[in-house]
């Protein structure tokens, strides 16, 4: 599961709003080769699902991750930090061995 905290739950409901996204649109969560350290988090608004897709809701919000990546975010929880040091959608994943300085790759 896909955990989502409140000031992640916020931003998801602004931004679906603000980009006129369709009805039942998610966020879709996933991994990808590459990074300064192996591998990189996606994530974007999608409506449409597909064949591999693992379904999650929480704290209100959609998540959608197929199932490769699954098996690299399990127990992850999406957050949203709005400080001086940047703005941004952070992934707090348990199961990352070691992660860049950026937080936008990571490596098990």
């Amino acid at each position: 599961m896909i955990q989502v905290n409140d000031t992640a739950r916020n931003q998801v409901q602004k931004l679906l709003s603000e980009d006129g996204c369709p009805e039942g649109s998610f966020v879709r969560v996933g991994v990808k080769g590459g990074g300064c350290s192996g591998l990189m988090y996606q994530l974007d608004f999608d409506h449409e699902m597909k064949d591999d897709d693992q379904v999650f809701e929480d704290n209100g919000v959609k998540v959608v991750v197929d199932k490769k990546s699954f098996l690299y975010l399990v127990g992850t929880e999406l957050r949203y930090s709005g400080g001086l040091n940047g703005k941004g959608f952070e992934f707090h994943n348990p199961n990352a061995n070691r992660t860049c300085g950026c937080g936008e790759s990571f490596s098990l």
